[in-house]
């Protein structure tokens, strides 16, 4: 798995998000300054509701745009024989079960697959992130998800 390719891959999908985000931005701000979202009385909150919206997508532009200057300017560099650190691309099982996940700086959620794997991008914040930290080769964490408790084997490091 090549670890380069796979933070180009977060990087292009953050930017396409980006301009997802942008342009309802651009939407819903034109929404809450258009002359119909005038409140006609006192009752009449379509324009508070279109600006509240604009202000939400003016929060998601922000934090994707931190997302994107945070994944360019993280290095990439071999973790071969160290501990998962940031921007560890790690392979773990669970039951039989392999899952392969990025520890970026930020987009926990996002996903991206390259030569038909499924990437799935964690942050240090997230319980998984945090039990993942200071791991190696070999070592077994548990995770508290929704009042059980789960069982990942870290298989590789990268």
């Amino acid at each position: 798995m090549n670890k380069t390719r796979i933070q180009t891959l977060i990087i292009e999908k953050l930017q396409a998000d980006l301009v997802i985000a942008q342009n309802a931005l651009k939407a819903s701000h034109e929404a809450a300054t258009h002359a119909e979202s005038k409140a006609e009385n006192k009752y009449d909150t379509r324009g508070l509701e279109a600006a509240y919206l604009a202000d939400g997508q003016r929060r998601r532009v922000h934090e994707i745009e931190t997302a994107l200057t945070s994944y360019r300017n993280l290095p990439v560099r071999a973790q071969l024989d160290e501990t998962i650190k940031l921007g560890a691309l790690v392979s773990l099982e669970q039951a039989g079960v392999s899952l392969w996940v990025f520890l970026g700086p930020d987009a926990a959620g996002l996903r991206v697959i390259d030569e038909d794997v499924n990437v799935l991008v964690i942050s240090p914040r997230s319980p998984l992130g945090q039990a993942l930290l200071g791991r190696c080769d070999g070592d077994e964490v548990e995770v508290l998800v929704d009042g059980r408790r789960q069982t990942y084997e870290v298989i590789a490091v990268c």
